[in-house]
């Protein structure tokens, strides 16, 4: 079945649609849709619509319980209506029916070829949760958060979703990930080349808390990176690397001191993804999250599990589940950040790259965000821009920032807001 909706389409000239609104959506459900004009799935992602309907969809089979859904019959209710939406649209641009109150517009329609739908999902999660979320205390300080959200951005013809409603840094964005790529934990190979993003929570005062004593300031212990190359290695503490058995002394030479393996899950990955009977496992899985070794991390992963998908002989999709997600701040990182990783996955094993799922846990929107949500949300999303990996190189850890070449980002200014360690 296909799900196709029209709606009042009420705006503003900056594209902000109320969530608050009484606007009735108009559904009819066929086998095919060939002739319908707006796909339900991806209208749900682009505008928020009126509660209590979900913000990310709702299962197809309940659709009649909301009552600000009108599901037509029939077929020919559909035509008939869209045959009275273009008749109307001619002269005054709107059609009314069954009350002043619900309208369709054409506008809905030029916004759904014009706009950028996939950013229009990222602000939709803004306004819902600062319309929608509930108040809490954690660890450092009060978000506004909702618990479950998902997002999907194409990757095809060389489109990579870089939020464009605020100024994204995308190459420290980049240098992190390439970092997280070599298994690198020492955060002054990052502060060289002028990223600080880590540089908060990996203070002395930081590590103490999380009690790592023994750590030297500026590693992260073993997190991200070191158990995608490192998996459940033991760490040195001095180094940011794993220990070798030549590392330990003769008189602590155990068992349970040694590493007698080394799982390099990313290597793994790219061997499967290079050989053609390997490619459409539903095994290629990164994982962050070793619960062994949460204790040891400055900070246990927030974005924790990927898997990689092959379709259609060479196309290429990764899926990332998140645990915690700082809206505003982090999350755009993050989408460029898995997104980067599979435009670089694709190119290096020769594949295309196809899309990047973004499935979330805790979305939440710090306290001191709220007013830049409130600002970004204004704006008018620009269309994502490409881009171009200029050379294949042989070994993963090779690639630098100059490798990657973005083309026609267009974006309006940046928003500044402090990180909350």
């Amino acid at each position: 079945m296909s799900y196709f909706a029209f709606s009042d389409g009420i705006t503003n000239d900056n594209y902000n649609y109320s969530v608050a609104c009484s606007s009735k959506y108009y559904v009819y459900v066929t086998e095919t849709g060939k002739s319908l004009a707006l796909d339900f799935n991806n209208f749900i992602r682009m505008f928020p619509p009126p509660p209590p309907f979900s913000m990310w969809g709702t299962p197809f089979g309940h659709l009649d319980q909301y009552e600000n859904l009108v599901i037509l019959n029939s077929k020919q209710e559909y035509d008939e209506k869209v045959s009275q939406a273009n008749t109307n649209t001619n002269t005054n641009k709107t059609l009314e029916y069954e009350s002043d109150s619900t309208k369709i517009s054409e506008n809905i329609f030029n916004h759904v070829c014009n706009s950028n739908n996939e950013e229009i999902q990222y602000l939709n999660l803004l306004r819902y949760i600062l319309h929608k979320g509930t108040w809490e205390t954690g660890r450092n300080g009060r978000t506004k958060s909702i618990f479950g959200h998902s997002m999907r951005f194409s990757l095809e013809n060389g489109r990579i979703p870089i939020i464009t409603t605020k100024k994204t840094a995308w190459k420290t964005c980049l240098k992190e990930l390439l970092w997280f790529i070599r298994g690198e934990t020492d955060t002054q190979t990052l502060k060289d080349q002028g990223v600080h993003i880590w540089d908060a929570n990996t203070t002395r005062e930081f590590l103490d808390s999380r009690g790592l004593n023994s750590y030297r300031e500026g590693l992260i212990g073993p997190g991200y990176g070191y158990q995608w190359r490192h998996f459940n290695e033991k760490y040195d503490t001095n180094s940011g690397k794993p220990v070798t058995n030549d590392d330990i002394n003769d008189n602590n030479k155990n068992d349970n001191n040694k590493n007698d393996y080394d799982c390099d899950q990313l290597q793994q990955i790219i061997d499967s993804l290079k050989d053609p009977s390997k490619r459409t496992s539903r095994r290629l899985i990164m994982s962050a999250w070793n619960p062994c070794q949460l204790d040891d991390m400055a900070l246990p992963p927030c974005h924790l599990l990927c898997q990689f998908n092959v379709h259609d002989g060479n196309k290429l999709s990764c899926a990332l589940y998140q645990r915690s997600c700082d809206v505003f701040l982090g999350v755009p990182f993050n989408i460029a950040s898995y997104a980067f990783l599979t435009h670089l996955l694709a190119n290096h094993c020769g594949l295309e790259a196809y899309e990047f799922i973004h499935f979330m846990g805790n979305c939440h929107i710090y306290e001191n965000a709220v007013d830049a949500c409130k600002l970004q949300i204004e704006r008018k999303p620009f269309p994502f821009p490409i881009i171009s990996i200029e050379q294949i190189r042989d070994n993963i850890d090779d690639y630098q920032v100059e490798d990657f070449e973005i083309y026609n980002y267009e974006h309006h200014e940046q928003i500044k807001v402090d990180m909350i360690a």
